[in-house]
């Protein structure tokens, strides 16, 4: 995956820093001040997106009060009305440009999960580089062919999508006109348990659907992300609180500034120990082969004297032979004298005595 920041061309994929978003979702709790915040926090941490939702409560849902608008699940959620949820969690669109500039000038990507065509036309205004698909709007299709009209990248979660799911919304997107999407292993649970997680789902992506994948995280903590990336994730999103005493219909399972930038750095740290298949030692690994064992003289030997177990072993350091040669050593003469705990090497060696012992 290609796509643009502020910095450059980004690649996105094996081989590849992970790229790592700070989702704000409704963490800013109606302040402009806070949103500016929250940002600030994101790239103090060193993420390399920050995202937002882009929606109307009248776009995603109905003001109604009947039994099926009524949220029952989720404690930060239960007891009102999807309606009234949203109008709570909305990012105002009028905040959006400003929120892009911002993240821009400082470096930083800005994007965004649109949740119905209108979104995606305010958004296409803003010319963001690359959109988020919401776990709950990967079966809109609709949705899905107005977001691959943009032929811009796409980052898909597939929290409660079936495989079926996955394939019809990736062959949904690619042929409305998506020149990549990638696909984030999702536990639509607020907050997920670390049980529930699952993350050997996401080579498992890579593989079953030839695409990207990575981890959108609803878990407490970093575990699942770390590891999520020790597993190939390519892209991990975690959202971002300043404080989770805060509130918020998403601050239980949000990280505070200094997780968030604790993440990152071992994030970091894990890519740098993953490195690239190697079995040859680097330079700083290579001062310590002395340290491996050896042939040495273990007692003194006169010249024409036949090498034995007695007077040659493998020790430690490992200035003489490699300890393979020992059996073409043993039995044969010595062609000098040679003194105590001195490294065996080839010349001592008549290669054409009687091996016989």
């Amino acid at each position: 995956m290609l796509i643009k920041t502020p910095k450059g061309d980004r690649k996105i994929g094996p081989g590849y820093p992970t790229f790592i978003i700070a989702e704000l979702s409704g963490n800013h709790q109606q302040s402009y001040e806070r949103i500016l915040k929250l940002i600030d926090a994101a790239i103090e941490a060193g993420v390399d997106a920050v995202k937002t939702q882009t929606f109307k409560p009248e776009t995603i849902t109905l003001e109604s009060d009947k039994e099926y608008f009524q949220v029952k699940v989720n404690d930060a959620w239960a007891g009102q009305t999807l309606f009234s949820l949203y109008q709570k969690v909305v990012t105002p669109w009028e905040w959006q440009p400003k929120m892009k500039e911002y993240c821009e000038s400082r470096g930083v990507l800005f994007f965004s999960t649109p949740f119905d065509p209108s979104a995606v036309d305010f958004l296409e205004s803003l010319d963001v580089p690359l959109y988020k698909i919401a776990s709950f709007e990967t079966g809109d299709i609709g949705l899905l062919r107005k977001i691959g009209q943009t032929k811009k990248p796409v980052i898909m979660s597939r929290g409660l999508s079936t495989e079926e799911d996955i394939k019809l919304a990736l062959e949904t997107l690619k042929q409305a006109g998506s020149p990549s999407v990638s696909v984030l292993h999702c536990v639509s649970s607020y907050p997920a348990t670390i049980d529930q997680m699952n993350i050997a789902t996401i080579p498992d992506i890579t593989k079953r659907f030839d695409v990207v994948s990575g981890l959108s995280d609803h878990s407490l903590g970093t575990t699942a992300a770390v590891a999520s990336v020790a597993l190939g994730a390519s892209i991990i999103e975690k959202h971002l609180t300043l404080r989770r005493t805060d509130g918020g219909p998403d601050a239980a399972f949000s990280l505070e500034p200094e997780e968030m930038k604790d993440l990152v750095k071992t994030i970091r740290e894990v890519e740098s120990a993953i490195g690239v298949p190697s079995y040859t030692p680097d330079k700083k690994e290579s001062e310590n082969i002395i340290f491996r064992r050896s042939l040495f003289v273990t007692k003194d030997i006169k010249k024409g004297e036949k090498f034995t177990n007695e007077n040659v072993r493998s020790i430690r350091p490992g200035n003489g032979l490699h300890p393979k040669f020992l059996d073409d050593v043993l039995g044969k003469s010595a062609t000098q004298d040679i003194e105590y705990a001195t490294p065996l090497a080839w010349e001592m060696v008549d290669k054409e005595s009687n091996k016989k012992i």
